[in-house]
């Protein structure tokens, strides 16, 4: 009777613990979306060539008045010979919040900027189209809609000759999709994802970051799932973003990047992963991981590499959990893919703690595994060690985490409780009994009284 109790609790509390690591993963996918917004990758954005110049920094400290714009927009509404000239002061003018609702508000202010867009003087053209750009940068819903209009315009000028106008028209779609639905579901009609497949297979490594950016907004919104991700399974869009998760790309890291987010999102939407995992993204994510953990390994790390490793290592989790079949591709790297988690849940528990938060998650995920799994762990020789260093940190979501997938390793294979104690990891565990939290506080203890309480300090 007693060990029915027992087991009966259990089986209770591994319940209650399920749905409340979903409950978390589902607070830690809303505050994921907002760090990218605000700090890793913002969901709004410039290209980098017209980020943070010394323009903007002028005109932003700098007060425009209402009769500035207006003279500014009749300049540029009447041809007058500085027509050019009035587009760049507006452009750098529009940097501004303010500014932007003025302009927006003159009566056919957004028109007689299309009708320059869409000039055959290609200077005019050019700043027109710039001016476009700061507009859709605006965090002001309403100004996506003015702009809605141009929308037809933009995707016919990604067939354009010009690999840089290309670029330019791309981020103004993202950034006017990322946030409306109403400019989505027009894009849609439009053909915006047959538009951002033929992107994606340009020869110009701007473009092509561009498209994925662009197609990554997309796929961010809510109506995704319904909408927009069978059109793009439809357009066969997701080989080519596989393909460029790869740190040699001749593109650079950040088109890897925004690659990642858009099959992450893909993935979790709850598509059938058998369709991903069969074009290769689990071989591709896994080859990727343990290039990136050699890179971070011998310090030879770029700009951005940790922002490619979340997404990556946040879909190949999900993919682990969604599909049986997932397991024996991964199998095949076991060893250099835990030597890759093990140097990224140390390397950056400092700077970048979102990092080593999803890489544990992805260790769990691996721990499901079984017997045979946990039982390679304790060959690795850096992933105890690791966890150890984890184990002291001051974050307490990465200290549950560590937690979870130590009760996974040692329940599933007693040889481990000699590897993790060889590592003083029991000092680690008993240090715990200190920490201000009380959840983590009873979740040490417990694995204390289970797997160490005979056991010699």
């Amino acid at each position: 009777m007693i060990q029915g109790r027992g087991a009966e609790v259990r089986s209770r509390n591994r319940a209650c613990g399920v749905e409340e690591i979903k409950a978390r993963r589902r607070q830690q996918e809303r505050a994921l979306r907002k760090a990218r917004k605000e700090k890793q990758l913002v969901s709004k954005r410039l290209p980098r060539g017209l980020q943070g110049d010394g323009e903007e920094m002028e005109i932003r400290e700098t007060s425009i008045t209402k009769e500035e714009v207006l003279q500014l927009f009749q300049r540029i509404q009447h041809g007058s010979d500085d027509r050019l000239a009035a587009l760049r002061s507006l452009r750098q003018m529009l940097q501004l919040k303010e500014t932007q609702q003025m302009f927006v508000r003159f009566e056919n202010s957004i028109h007689v900027l299309i009708g320059l867009f869409t000039s055959n003087l290609a200077s005019v053209q050019l700043e027109a189209t710039r001016c476009l750009l700061e507009l859709s940068h605006s965090d002001d819903q309403s100004t996506s809609l003015v702009c809605l209009p141009a929308t037809p315009y933009l995707l016919t000028y990604l067939s354009g000759q010009s690999a840089k106008f290309t670029e330019l028209c791309l981020y103004i779609l993202g950034n006017l999709a990322a946030e409306n639905e109403a400019v989505r579901n027009q894009l849609l009609v439009q053909g915006v994802i047959q538009a951002l497949a033929i992107c994606l297979q340009s020869p110009h490594g701007a473009v092509v970051e561009a498209a994925a950016y662009s197609l990554s907004q997309m796929l961010q919104a809510k109506e995704a799932g319904e909408k927009i991700i069978p059109s793009v399974l439809e357009a066969n869009l997701t080989p080519h973003l596989i393909r460029l998760l790869d740190l040699d790309c001749e593109f650079g890291v950040q088109t890897a990047v925004e690659c990642a987010w858009c099959l992450h999102y893909i993935v979790s939407s709850g598509v059938n992963s058998e369709c991903m995992i069969s074009q290769g993204l689990i071989r591709q994510a896994v080859i990727l991981l343990i290039a990136l953990g050699r890179a971070v390994g011998s310090g030879t790390t770029t700009d951005g590499m940790e922002l490619l490793i979340y997404p990556v290592a946040r879909c190949l989790a999900n993919l682990i959990v969604s599909d049986g079949t997932a397991r024996s591709k991964v199998r095949f790297h076991d060893g250099d893919v835990l030597q890759a988690l093990s140097t990224f849940i140390s390397g950056f528990l400092q700077s970048r703690p979102f990092v080593t938060r999803e890489c544990l998650w992805l260790l769990n995920n691996l721990t499901e595994m079984g017997l045979e799994y946990c039982e390679k762990l304790q060959h690795q020789t850096g992933i105890f060690p690791a966890l150890c260093t984890t184990l002291r940190t001051a974050d307490p979501e990465v200290v549950r985490l560590t937690l979870e997938v130590l009760n996974l390793i040692l329940s599933r294979c007693q040889q481990a409780c000699v590897s993790f104690a060889n590592q003083n990891g029991i000092l680690a565990l008993e240090a715990i009994q200190y920490n201000s939290n009380e959840d983590i506080r009873v979740r040490a203890n417990f694995l204390m009284d289970k797997y160490f309480a005979n056991k010699a300090i």
